[in-house]
């Protein structure tokens, strides 16, 4: 396919100043998508250059910061409203998120209320308030942020399977709502990516842990961010046209693996 892959596209997404967001925003960028970052901290967990700063200055495109918590709904709404100002939305990528190991009996109330709030709500809600600009707009693409824990479940992480569970049957449903607007949503289901996710939230990269991890992958390594944002990127781009209501596993093949 000639020429950039989202010319003159514009992209918001949600989660996009650290790990998979940040990579995701940056593929996006260097194909020519301008990018709306949204996001509760502009500062990358991982250090370095704020992510809008980062693809305007090394893309040539124009992005945005907005500071957004996805449970708040006006927060969400704002960011998908910024895009207006960059040519409108065209690809909205559902990636924020939190993960955490919990003991089943143990957990209260409002662990679970928080959990459920953003890795379900705020994707929910993320896809309303796109949906609504896109059908106005002619149509656009969805790519929530699910997990392999949404295939699979896992003793330790009984909420968070829950969660990502939701959003990969909720990916499904909006494939046939949206459909008939020209809207195809997708999810991707990354396995163990090396973000701060896995080094402070639940601490395996770096210790004793990671060993058992690589080899119940037969590719033998850890996921980097730049593995889910190329997924993204295919998701998001006239590549994928005919592909909607899909799951696109990234994950060395530990899923499916014996």
């Amino acid at each position: 396919m000639p020429g950039p892959l989202l010319d003159d596209q514009t992209a918001v997404i949600t989660g996009g100043a650290s790990g998979n967001g940040r990579s995701i925003a940056t593929a996006f960028a260097e194909e020519g998508a301008n990018v709306v970052v949204a996001d509760i901290r502009s500062d990358p967990r991982e250090g370095g250059t704020p992510t809008h700063e980062l693809v305007q200055d090394e893309c040539g495109v124009d992005a945005v910061y907005v500071e957004t918590d996805v449970t708040n709904l006006g927060d969400l709404e704002a960011a998908v409203d910024a895009a207006d100002d960059l040519g409108g939305i065209d690809i909205m990528v559902n990636n924020a998120g939190i993960f955490r190991e919990e003991t089943f009996t143990e957990v209260e109330e409002d662990a679970f209320e928080q959990m459920m709030d953003i890795n379900v709500k705020g994707v929910y809600f993320g896809a309303q308030y796109a949906a609504e600009k896109m059908a106005e707009n002619g149509g656009g693409s969805i790519v929530n942020m699910s997990s392999n824990a949404g295939l699979e479940g896992s003793a330790g992480f009984v909420t968070y399977c829950t969660s990502k569970g939701a959003v990969r049957l909720m990916t499904y449903a909006l494939a046939d709502e949206l459909g008939p607007e020209n809207i195809r949503v997708n999810a991707i289901h990354p396995g163990a990516i090396e973000t701060a996710m896995l080094r402070d939230d639940v601490q395996i990269v770096g210790t004793e842990a990671e060993a058992g991890y690589r080899q119940a992958i037969p590719l033998r390594r850890l996921g980097q961010p730049e593995d889910v944002a190329d997924a993204a990127l295919y998701l998001a781009s006239d590549l994928a046209s005919y592909v909607n209501g899909e799951s696109l596993v990234v994950d060395g093949g530990m899923t499916n693996a014996g």
